[in-house]
């Protein structure tokens, strides 16, 4: 049976936006994919709930998306803050897998301000997507919190990569390849990722 793979959107766009529709179609190879809003975007609002709340709209997709697929296997995919928060729910709810595209680790972009507590205490598999010019994730904190983390935890890096994965187009060219190229190696790291979680993990 294929997984659930729950995707949630980042802060600023809704599972409607274009980026959110092109990773859903890419991801539907591997699973049932299944989106959802946090209830501030739903409203109109621009500024995220609190983290209890946003925890808990995710939890709710979580329960309303079993129902419906009723999958052996559930995996939460997070563009940015959704990933994040889905690491909160991971706390809470037994998984098979996490995978954050664009992991938001620096707070605003500073350095200072890291969002690791959250990951130091999981337990679940995990795979970080990252751009390598990704200001609100830079490689070498990131590979320091990864050092200490108790859970399996993988890194797939997207070569001058920014926070959506996009490299630019100079890039590609003087590469000789297209976003497409870039977007199929991520999944291709995500199956890879999929294929290798333990089959006794039944939710």
């Amino acid at each position: 049976m294929r997984p659930l793979l729950l995707f949630a959107p980042g802060a600023g766009a809704p599972s409607s936006h274009p980026w959110m529709q092109s990773w859903k179609k890419i991801l539907s190879e591997i699973g049932e994919v299944g989106t959802f809003d946090y209830g501030y975007m739903r409203e109109g609002r621009k500024r995220p709930d609190p983290l209890p709340q946003l925890i808990a709209a995710h939890r709710e997709a979580l329960n309303r998306a079993r129902e419906r697929y009723r999958p052996e296997r559930t995996i939460l995919v997070g563009k940015s803050m959704g990933g994040r928060i889905g690491c909160h729910v991971s706390l809470e709810e037994k998984l098979a897998g996490l995978i954050c595209l664009g992991y938001p680790l620096c707070a605003m972009g500073d350095r200072a301000k890291l969002r690791d507590q959250v990951l130091r205490a999981l337990t679940t598999p995990i795979l970080f997507v990252q751009g390598s010019r990704d200001s609100l994730c830079p490689l070498d904190l990131l590979e320091r919190v990864r050092a200490e983390m108790k859970a399996p935890n993988f890194l797939h890096v997207v070569e001058t990569g920014d926070h959506s994965l996009r490299v630019s187009k100079r890039q590609l060219q003087g590469s000789n390849q297209t976003q497409e190229d870039v977007d199929q190696r991520v999944f291709q790291s995500i199956a890879e990722f999929i294929a290798g979680l333990p089959d006794k993990t039944n939710r």
